[in-house]
């Protein structure tokens, strides 16, 4: 949301929690930059062409950043080519093996996604450390309440908040032992509940940039809605520098779901953004049908075009008054084109598909032609 949108709308405005910023690539964490979105990919990471095709597909539908696993050295190995051939920063997801961590940085990770306390003996950490500061890379502290510390576990009976944070804090030390501060931390776990009261907790210990997410949500439906309800109530906060999407279903989906999520609370716009009613008998369309088309066949735009579909004129002019372009039906098959929020010429039913996206994509060029001539 622009400063201009927040002084007319103050209750929509969301005051981002303060913190230090963090380099992963070329992409800013933390501080003023805008909220990543982030993905990662399910191919062997050995198979660097699939890997990369997936990687790629990841980068049209708009991912800042993507991780890849690199649970063998047969992953580092081809990690160089996936590095290389790709247009975002590549995020190596460690495990256990410290070696691999090491070999990842020298690969071109721009981020080793790690648990201090799984690398092993202090000198393993101090050998990765000393690995990403000579080859710039961060660090994501990554603590999920399916794998805490069993120590913790005995101390509070079950995973918790204050067992989370604490296991963050704890590897937070050993990096900071170290003079390493490039690092970012997240704390998943699959109950949004236990979610947002760790991040919350967490917030206010520490001043690192914080990668959201709720871990291991589920399918595309059921995943996209509890990551909605966790993650957003984190960003409508103030916390959160980045954030992933973890559906069991194609990564491309979680990148769309991480940017509606942005969408919704104003905090990032990329493409178009429809809003449709619910569809009744008073419609003059059929207002699901050409959603479902209209998504389709608008989702390569980039630029933040607002669009709204409205069945009839109970609500249609007055949601058209606030999108760049809109459509009323009408009646006798006819539906009113709303231009810069006007009432400005009827179409038939019939053809308003085509002539919409028309519509979308002139305006779209438009956008971009006035963003060319400022830069």
């Amino acid at each position: 949301m622009t400063d201009a949108m927040a002084a007319l709308r103050p209750w929509r405005a969301i005051e981002r929690r303060a913190c230090r910023q963090i380099m992963v690539g070329a992409v800013p964490i933390g501080g003023d930059a805008p909220i990543a979105v982030q993905s990662m990919t399910n191919t062997n990471t050995a198979d660097a062409e699939a890997t990369l095709a997936q990687v790629r597909a990841l980068e049209a539908a708009g991912a800042d950043l993507v991780r890849v696993s690199c649970p063998d050295e047969a992953s580092t190995e081809a990690l160089g080519a996936i590095v290389r051939g790709a247009a975002v920063p590549i995020i190596a997801d460690i495990h256990f093996h410290h070696q691999r961590a090491i070999e990842a940085a020298k690969a071109g990770a721009a981020c080793l996604r790690i648990n201090p306390g799984n690398i092993g003996a202090k000198s393993r950490v101090r050998d990765v450390v000393q690995a990403a500061r000579d080859h710039g890379c961060a660090m994501r502290i990554g603590v999920n309440a399916g794998s805490l510390e069993r120590d913790l576990l005995e101390q509070f009976g079950e995973p918790c908040p204050e067992a989370m944070v604490q296991s963050a804090l704890r590897h937070v030390a050993v990096l900071e032992e170290h003079g390493f501060r490039d690092y970012k931390i997240s704390v998943k776990a699959s109950d949004p509940f236990l979610a947002v009261a760790a991040y919350q907790q967490l917030a206010d210990a520490v001043d690192c940039p914080l990668h959201l997410g709720i871990t291991e949500a589920g399918g595309l439906r059921i995943g996209t809605i509890k990551s909605a309800i966790g993650i957003g109530a984190l960003l409508w906060a103030g916390i959160g520098d980045t954030i992933r999407v973890s559906l069991s279903a194609d990564p491309v989906e979680e990148v769309k779901a991480g940017f509606d999520i942005l969408k919704a609370l104003g905090l990032r716009s990329r493409g178009v953004s429809i809003i449709a009613c619910p569809s009744c008998s008073r419609q003059g369309f059929d207002v699901i049908k050409t959603v479902q088309v209209l998504e389709e066949r608008l989702a390569h735009i980039r630029e933040p075009v607002s669009l709204s579909i409205i069945g009839c004129v109970v609500n249609g002019p007055g949601e058209a008054a606030y999108t760049d372009i809109g459509y009323t039906g009408g009646g006798a098959g006819h539906g009113m084109v709303y231009c810069a929020g006007k009432a400005d010429h009827k179409r038939d039913n019939d053809s308003m598909i085509d002539h919409i996206v028309e519509l979308v994509e002139a305006r779209a060029a438009a956008m971009r032609a006035a963003k060319d001539a400022a830069q």
